[in-house]
């Protein structure tokens, strides 16, 4: 069968989910993997609904747990979370064609890890930026729209990987194919943490991005981030009114690239981060570590210090553990680089 064949999306969540659903609709063979049985369920029952901005969806895909999967796919798209990769990974390669290429649509930098298990020629990167979270049982909502883009990790861009950008613009036709993968993954790390910061407080995720008292580190927090993008050798790039230029220029400029930011989620149903929702809500642990964690390797590698991004990665795990709460106290406590 051409290229691409049978699909698998290998976590039904808000993105792969979404993804999921726009690949069906368009009548291609797209089997959807999950441990949620009730989400499948729903799924198998009346088919994946997703919720857009300008209105709403229903595709019918297929749906099976790990254990009742059969038969090989020719094209597989990751969607777990990051500290979940290796363990996907692990199950789902008896069901991955020899040459199957694995495309990560995660946060971090997850295909580094998938490429040290099927070798780098085999992943397709995929810088991921609209807003959705899971409702209910095959249901989900995307809160506002934001960059696609699918890259090889050599750089180059060939027939495969124009044909993955076509199917990722089925759910944003401004998706895009780019010789600088990393330089979008890099700038996404640098943008994320301050998502990711903001599950240290209760409030919406504009209103923190826009508070003074919390601006100065999460300034700081994007500026740890880009330094070691470039000790790396990568050219961060902007996206979604984030521009990395902003935040290495003066400290007025930064917060105003900062509000720019937040503009993205200006009246979207998205209010609060995903690290937000799994801990005030889902009550369930973050990958925001093991998002970070190849940002910590590089910067011990190169001797470069990130205080605010280790403590706000400390503070997470005791909101995680049950030893902190959210809030301001929380926040305050980070910005001022307290020790926990």
């Amino acid at each position: 069968m051409a290229f691409p064949g049978r699909m698998l999306v290998w976590g039904t969540g808000a993105i792969g989910g979404t993804i999921a659903a726009h690949i069906g609709r368009a009548g291609h063979d797209v089997t959807c993997v999950d441990v949620d049985a009730a989400h499948l369920e729903r799924i198998a029952a009346s088919g994946l609904t997703v919720d857009l901005p300008e209105g709403g969806i229903v595709a019918h895909v297929g749906a099976a747990r790990p254990d009742a999967l059969q038969g090989t796919f020719d094209l597989v798209f990751l969607a777990v979370k990051a500290d979940r990769t290796l363990q996907a990974m692990q199950a789902l390669m008896p069901f991955r064609s020899p040459d199957a290429p694995v495309v990560s649509l995660q946060n971090g930098l997850c295909e580094l890890e998938i490429a040290g298990l099927v070798g780098q020629r085999n992943v397709i990167g995929a810088f991921i930026n609209f807003g959705a979270d899971i409702t209910g049982p095959g249901h989900i909502t995307v809160g506002n729209r934001g960059a696609v883009v699918v890259g090889e990790l050599d750089g180059h861009i060939g027939e495969r990987t124009r044909t993955v950008r076509d199917l990722l613009a089925l759910h944003e036709p401004k998706a895009i194919a780019s010789d600088n993968i990393f330089g979008f993954l890099w700038g996404k790390q640098a943008y994320s943490a301050v998502l990711k910061s903001s599950a240290l407080s209760k409030a919406p995720l504009v209103a923190f991005m826009e508070d003074p008292r919390w601006q100065a580190a999460n300034i700081g927090l994007i500026r740890e981030v880009l330094c070691v993008a470039r000790a790396e050798g990568v050219a961060p790039l902007g996206f979604d009114g984030f521009d990395p230029a902003d935040f290495e220029a003066c400290d007025q400029r930064a917060v105003a690239g900062l509000n720019s930011m937040a503009d993205l989620y200006r009246g979207s149903a998205k209010t609060h981060s995903s690290a937000w929702r799994d801990i005030a809500v889902a009550r369930a642990r973050t990958d925001a570590a093991a998002q970070v964690g190849p940002i910590f390797v590089a910067a011990q590698r190169h001797a470069i210090p990130v205080p605010l991004l280790r403590g706000m990665i400390d503070r997470i795990t005791a909101l995680e553990d049950g030893k902190a709460m959210q809030g301001d106290a929380l926040v305050q406590e980070w910005a001022q680089g307290c020790p926990r």
